[in-house]
């Protein structure tokens, strides 16, 4: 069983940064293709970004060059930046996980069987 926990949400302002933090439980968690969705109130849950093991990364068309994925195996953790924030990236930000994910299912969230309580991220004009 892999847990996640999420950290580093807050509230900013339009133009801001913040960074959030996805910790896992699992040694073996450089394994895991892990990803980074947000669900808006009453929006569907979309994807945000993905890393795999080789640490190759993966955007949503909305945040490309704005937001960068990394992680740190030392650390079992995956890391979020996000700059320029707009007020439309509010939302929960919920990190998933998952140890097999093929590349063209990499921004499904059915394919992610391990997910975080979610962190808010609120990006005021």
């Amino acid at each position: 069983q892999v847990q996640l926990v999420e950290s580093g949400g807050g509230l900013v302002q339009a133009g801001g940064s913040l960074r959030l933090s996805c910790a896992a439980s699992v040694r073996t968690f450089s394994r895991y293709t892990v990803a980074w969705f947000r669900q808006a109130p009453g929006k569907e849950r979309e994807f945000v970004a993905a890393i795999r093991s080789n640490r190759a990364t993966y955007y949503g068309h909305s945040v490309e060059g704005r937001f960068t994925i990394s992680r740190d195996n030392a650390k079992n953790t995956v890391y979020l930046q996000m700059k320029s924030l707009e007020p439309d990236n509010t939302a929960v930000y919920f990190c998933a996980a998952d140890a097999v994910v093929i590349l063209s299912s990499i921004s499904g969230h059915p394919n992610y069987d391990y997910w975080g309580q979610g962190t808010q991220v609120t990006v005021t004009s």
